[in-house]
C-alpha cells in the first residue's frame, strides 16, 4: 500500500500527520469500495490476506495534486494530509507515485499533550528510531489490526503517541495479558524482524 505523505515547505507537524496516516490506511479498507462486488475489493482483499506492506512517500504541490487522481483515501488531520492508496504489486508502482521520494524528510518531533479521551491510541516504541515514514508505516498497521480485533466498521478518530519507557513496559504486558494489539516489524527497512514498533490500546493515558 503506497501510502503519501503531504510536506510542503511549510510542513506540517509530525504527530498529525502520523494520526492522518494511521486513519488513512484503516479507511482504504473500510471503505464501500474494498467491500464484496467493490472495484477494490480483489486488490485490498489480495493485500490483507499477503504479506502486508506499506511505503511511505512525501510529495508536495503539483505532485501532491497528481497523487489525488489515484484510487485511494485522503485523510487530513489538524492541517496534515495523508493519501493511502489501493494497495498492488510493489513492482508496479503508477510513475505518479514513483517518482516520489520515500526518505530525505523528516519532522520534527512535536508535543501533543494527552491523548483525547475517548480515542484509541497508537502508542510508538520509544526505544525504536524511526523515520517519518517509517513510523507512518506502522502505525497504519497498528490501525488496521486494532480495527480487526475491535470490529470496528468506521474509522475512529486516532492519537499517535510515543510511549514513555515506564509506560510501555506496562503496554508490552498488556499485549502479553491478550488487552492491547501489537505490530510486530517483518524487518525490511530498519528495524530487526519481529521488533514490537507500535502498540494499540482503546483510549488514552
Amino acid at each position: 500500500m503506497p501510502m503519501v505523505l503531504r510536506i510542503e515547505r511549510d510542513p506540517p507537524r509530525r504527530t498529525p500527520l502520523l494520526e492522518a496516516a494511521a486513519a488513512s490506511a484503516l479507511a482504504v479498507c473500510l471503505d464501500p469500495r474494498a467491500q464484496p462486488n467493490g472495484p477494490w475489493h480483489d486488490a485490498v482483499a489480495d493485500w490483507v490476506g499477503g504479506r502486508i506492506r506499506k511505503i511511505a512517500r512525501r510529495a508536495r504541490g503539483t505532485h501532491w495534486a497528481a497523487v489525488q487522481d489515484l484510487p485511494g483515501v485522503t485523510v487530513e488531520v489538524a492541517g496534515a494530509q495523508v493519501r493511502a492508496l489501493v494497495p498492488g504489486p510493489v513492482d508496479d508502482v503508477p510513475k505518479t507515485v514513483s517518482r516520489l521520494q520515500i526518505g530525505g524528510t523528516d519532522l520534527p518531533a512535536d508535543e501533543p499533550g494527552p491523548p483525547p479521551p475517548g480515542s484509541p491510541v497508537l502508542w510508538l516504541n520509544p526505544a525504536v528510531t524511526m523515520t517519518l515514514g517509517k513510523a507512518a508505516a506502522q502505525v497504519g498497521h497498528a490501525s488496521m489490526l486494532y480495527a480487526a480485533a475491535s470490529g470496528l466498521t468506521t474509522v475512529p478518530p486516532f492519537a499517535v503517541r510515543t510511549a514513555t519507557r515506564p509506560r510501555w513496559a506496562d503496554l508490552c504486558a498488556a499485549v502479553d495479558r491478550g488487552e492491547a494489539v501489537a505490530v510486530r516489524d517483518a524487518g525490511f527497512t530498519e528495524v530487526d524482524p519481529g521488533t514490537l514498533t507500535c502498540v494499540a490500546v482503546p483510549e488514552g493515558p
